[in-house]
């Protein structure tokens, strides 16, 4: 017992200092007032810096070579991992070039701090990862000169979007909306070319000026931030070499970017975690410093102790325990180790549903591929749910049943009970939960955990507070301007589209229809339920496997030859389409036999240019007979009976974006020659976000 009185004090002093280690930098040497914290250093200096830091003092400041490129330094965060430089991290459609690439170093693009800025008119700029495709992009389009605003970088000639988790080369591809290549716009009469480059977040503000060629003749300079590691793997592994960087006193974390490591000092010490000596990790004195103590403070290493006076005992801290808050303690202590022994029998049974669940491979997926993936405990959904109460079930289904909790941190969260796990299938199970644990996308529920302690998995998402898109088409009774149906398309295919391009392997959905696309409270669109869900791998076109879906949205391709392609949702997305513009369910018990399905309803009132009985009176007289005529076009062209022939996702998005960016800004159509609006000149800012959790 009198073990837990001495350690009492350090862990209250632990938490006590917790914020002011984590706020020190250390440093050796500086160049213009810049600090050169090791393993940076400047050459010839001492200590010398580690291999692929070094730094060139000029008489303009610090530089740095990056590729045989010297680059200057206007800033070096020990702590947070960061290096800011001027540089010309720039790409133009003219040219065609790749004019930054961090390949070979220890550094990366920063994704928290950068964005991805592209100018141009009419143009997509889409940044290329390698063989697997698209990370991201963003579009821009111009109208007339009045449409392009000084300071405002809204999708008209400038748009932006985040830059990928750990971008070593800005490579990209400049298309038109319609997914043909590029040709340089007029703007006053001056030919421009797309150009993207990589900035520092807030540091650049758009002016008309950067779109002539004339300003784009000689490189211009801007702010870039670069995340920097340890090269030489996670820091489990990175322990067992001797080239091992974190020295005494401090401890390994791997890097946010997924590449590499870095070190801090442990609690209770301050100073440069990859120094040995003097200079490195050394004890805080936290009796000159916080003075904790009533009457005697002791330092120790790495912590401290109080000592009472003569005759008196506790802890001796000034704002510590009491003598009674010491015996509440002790009372809590025994509660404690009688509960363990209550439960010990408990936990076992739950251990023995971890590894039949496949709990140990889920851990090694998880430390190799650094998924985000919570796993939670069975008590901890308990407690959440409040021992899995009738009153917080929200939704019921084939899947099972659907709860609402309220995590320790106050979070709303949806926990579904999965299907059980076919042994044969195990790891097929734990790798798809590994891909969705790391898709990350605003128009995507986020899989957050899940907990395999029970007989029946559970999944834990983000919850999602409005319902489904479905009910509240089927309410008749609550209006849905066309402009929310259609920002709510957009939504949604902007999310399918970032699935099937811009994650570690194309996701196919299986299973889109409106009851699965729930809304927030803002009315956003967020796509959910991915138990159908695969996986591709990139160097197949399909994969095989037992059809799988809901009638009336079911690819007819996919249900003859049992072949899943990315254009399976494509079929599923029109149908969503078409219930948009009509608010008419896939398959209706009302109607003959051979207008049942919408999808076929649909097809053959527009072919017999009766389009306006089916689509909804408030659709019609919102948005004209050309604009639906438009949307219409568009949703029987993802209807194809042939995959090939449908457009790809993220075509569809863009086009839709388009349309609704036309109509806010109440343009109509010139001519019926031009149903897709590609030709109108009038493109969008569509913004395919990348997942942060993924390496290019």
């Amino acid at each position: 017992m009198m073990l837990y009185l001495l350690l009492l004090p350090l862990l209250l002093l632990t938490c006590i200092f917790a914020s002011y280690v984590h706020s020190m930098e250390s440093s050796t040497s500086k160049c213009s007032n810049i600090p050169i914290p090791y393993p940076f250093g400047i050459l010839g200096g001492n200590p010398a810096p580690a291999q692929g830091f070094e730094i060139t003092c000029a008489s303009s400041g610090p530089m740095v070579r990056i590729n045989n490129i010297m680059f200057g330094i206007l800033n070096i965060s020990l702590l947070d991992g960061f290096v800011s430089i001027l540089a010309s991290a720039t790409s133009q459609q003219c040219k065609r070039n790749s004019s930054f690439s961090l390949e070979g170093t220890n550094f990366t693009f920063s994704d928290t701090r950068n964005k991805f800025t592209a100018l141009g008119c009419d143009m997509v700029a889409m940044l290329l990862n390698g063989s697997s495709g698209y990370s991201g992009g963003c579009a821009s389009f111009c109208s007339t000169k009045s449409n392009i605003i000084d300071g405002m970088c809204s999708g008209v000639a400038c748009c932006q979007a985040p830059v990928p988790k750990g971008l070593k080369k800005l490579e990209l591809e400049f298309t038109n909306i319609t997914g043909q290549l590029s040709r340089p716009k007029e703007v006053n009469n001056t030919p421009t070319c797309g150009e993207a480059f990589i900035v520092e977040q807030n540091s650049y503000v758009f002016s008309s000026v950067d779109l002539s060629n004339t300003n784009r003749n000689n490189p211009q300079y801007r702010p870039v931030v670069l995340e920097w590691s340890i090269d030489g793997g996670y820091c489990e592994e990175a322990n067992r070499f001797m080239s091992y960087a974190c020295k005494e006193n401090s401890y390994c974390y791997n890097s946010s970017n997924g590449i590499g490591y870095r070190c801090n000092c442990s609690l209770g010490f301050q100073g440069n975690p990859y120094l040995q000596g003097p200079d490195g990790c050394q004890d805080i004195d936290e009796c000159t410093i916080k003075r904790p103590c009533t009457h005697k403070c002791i330092n120790t290493k790495g912590s401290f102790y109080c000592m009472c006076p003569a005759g008196m005992r506790g802890d001796g801290l000034k704002e510590g325990i009491t003598g009674l808050a010491l015996l509440l303690l002790l009372l809590v202590l025994i509660f404690w180790t009688h509960w363990l022994v209550k439960k010990r029998k408990l936990a076992k049974i739950r251990q023995r549903y971890f590894m039949q669940n496949g709990g140990m491979l889920l851990k090694q997926k998880m430390f190799s591929q650094g998924a985000p993936l919570r796993i939670f405990t069975s008590s901890e959904l308990e407690k959440a749910t409040n021992s899995f109460s009738d009153d917080n079930i929200i939704g019921r289904g084939g899947f099972g049943i659907v709860y609402k909790g309220i995590l320790s941190n106050q979070m709303v969260v949806a926990i579904k009970k999965a299907q059980r796990v076919d042994q044969n299938q195990m790891e097929q199970f734990i790798n798809e939960l590994v891909i969705l644990s790391q898709v990350n996308h605003k128009n995507v529920v986020q899989l957050l955990g899940c907990c395999l302690e029970t007989e029946l998995p559970l999944l834990v998402y983000e919850f999602i507070t409005n319902g489904a898109l479905f009910s509240h088409l089927q309410n008749t009774s609550v209006l849905i301007s066309w402009e929310d149906r259609l920002r709510i398309a957009v939504e949604t295919a902007s999310a399918l589209a970032y699935l099937h391009l811009a994650t570690k392997e194309p996701i196919i959905h299986r299973d889109v229809k409106s009851s699965n696309i729930l809304l927030d409270e803002n009315f956003t669109a967020k796509v959910s339920d991915f138990g159908a869900s695969r996986p591709i791998p990139h160097n197949q076109t399909h994969v095989t496997t037992l059809v799988q879906g809901t009638l009336g949205y079911m690819d007819p391709e996919y249900f003859q030859t049992s072949q899943l392609t990315e254009k399976s949702d494509v079929y599923s997305f029109g149908v969503v389409l078409i219930e948009l513009l009509t608010r008419q369910k896939p398959i209706s018990d009302g109607r003959t036999d051979d207008v049942r399905n919408l999808a076929c309803h649909f097809s053959m009132l527009f072919y017999q240019n009766q389009l306006l009985e089916i689509v909804d009176s408030q659709v019609a007289e919102e948005a004209g007979t050309k604009h639906v005529k438009t949307v219409a076009q568009l949703a029987l062209r993802c209807l194809r009976s042939r995959g090939e022939e449908r457009p790809r996702m993220i075509e569809v998005a863009i086009e839709l974006e388009a349309l609704r960016r036309l109509m806010k800004q109440h343009l109509v159509l010139q001519t019926e020659e031009d149903p897709l609006l590609c030709e109108s000149g009038q493109h969008a800012d569509v913004n395919i976000e990348a997942s942060s959790e993924y390496e290019p």
